[in-house]
């Protein structure tokens, strides 16, 4: 198995390789990219007396890639590294096996209609979910982060397959980002505005976006068993619409759906919501979002489902 030292540590640190990737493919894998440099942050804050391992600091000391999964021929879809971290004893190592995917996206997605504005109605998926051994797994909207880093590749194109919106960004409201922008937490600042689903075991995370619309009844009633989804992909999935009032409970095994209901109960018991509303639709379209380091948001129209159930 090839092996090359890796820069930008206290020492270099050695990376072994499986041999379905290269040196140069490994260091262009955006995931890989955030995660390095996230690790490299939080090392360094030991540096600090009031740091919980300033006596003795943990330092990376190598990386063996353990698994690479393609996305066709020439794209990295995830990766599984173990990374050796430890201090002075050498029995003492942190938990290092990863699993490298970058971030998602998630919508919260709330329908009002016009006719009973005080109803809420939230547009969820179902779809097949085999880790999780479901052929019906209900969860909101997610799709991945493109190469670029941007909700208008691969993240939006997922979007709007799964639900048949495409959402201009002047109505998004990024309840991770408004959560987090008074938070305090010591060594928090180099992480991602995002929820983490499971930061024991993957480096993904998700920023989480409202997106709140009065629309006719009858167009939310026309979403629902509505057939989306890339067929020739394997994707299989049905439109759900969920009463907002039910949401924690429907939602309830699928993590970014109750961070997503908790965020929204919070920021609007803080008064923040509404006013983060109203601003939206006083302000021009723009084409860039307020999450740090992450995607950025593009879209035009509301864009109708083309397959009916």
């Amino acid at each position: 198995m090839a092996t090359f030292m890796l820069d930008g540590f206290q020492d270099p640190v050695e990376v072994t390789l499986t041999s379905n990737i290269t040196k140069e493919q490994l260091l262009g894998f955006p995931a890989f990219r955030v995660w390095k440099t996230t690790l490299q942050s939080n090392i360094a804050l030991q540096s600090e007396a009031s740091h919980a391992f300033h006596r003795d600091p943990y330092s990376l000391r190598s990386i063996l890639v353990q698994s690479v999964d393609w996305f066709g021929k020439s794209k990295i879809g995830f990766i599984k590294l173990k990374a050796v971290i430890r201090n002075s004893d050498p029995k003492n190592d942190l938990p290092g096996i990863s699993f490298l995917r970058g971030g998602s996206v998630a919508m919260l997605m709330i329908l009002r209609p016009k006719d009973s504005r005080d109803e809420r109605l939230v547009v969820m998926t179902e779809q097949p979910r085999v880790p999780a051994g479901s052929l019906g797994f209900w969860e909101i909207p997610a799709g991945m982060v493109d190469d670029a880093g941007t909700f208008s590749g691969a993240a939006a194109k997922e979007i709007e397959e799964e639900t048949g919106f495409k959402i201009p960004v002047s109505e998004l409201v990024d309840l991770t980002a408004l959560a987090l922008q008074d938070s305090r937490i010591p060594g928090h600042q180099s992480l991602q505005k995002a929820m983490y689903p499971s930061p024991g075991g993957s480096d993904e995370f998700i920023p989480i976006f409202l997106w709140e619309k009065e629309l006719d009844r009858q167009e939310i009633e026309d979403l629902r068993g509505k057939l989306m989804g890339q067929r020739r992909q394997g994707e299989m999935i049905t439109l759900r619409l969920c009463d907002y009032e039910d949401l924690w409970r429907e939602g309830a095994r699928d993590a970014k759906t109750l961070a997503a209901w908790a965020l929204y109960e919070g920021l609007n018991r803080a008064g923040v919501i509404q006013g983060e509303l109203m601003q939206r639709k006083k302000k021009p379209r723009t084409q860039s979002s307020n999450l740090k380091d992450g995607p950025n948001v593009h879209g035009r129209e509301l864009k109708r489902s083309r397959t009916t159930a």
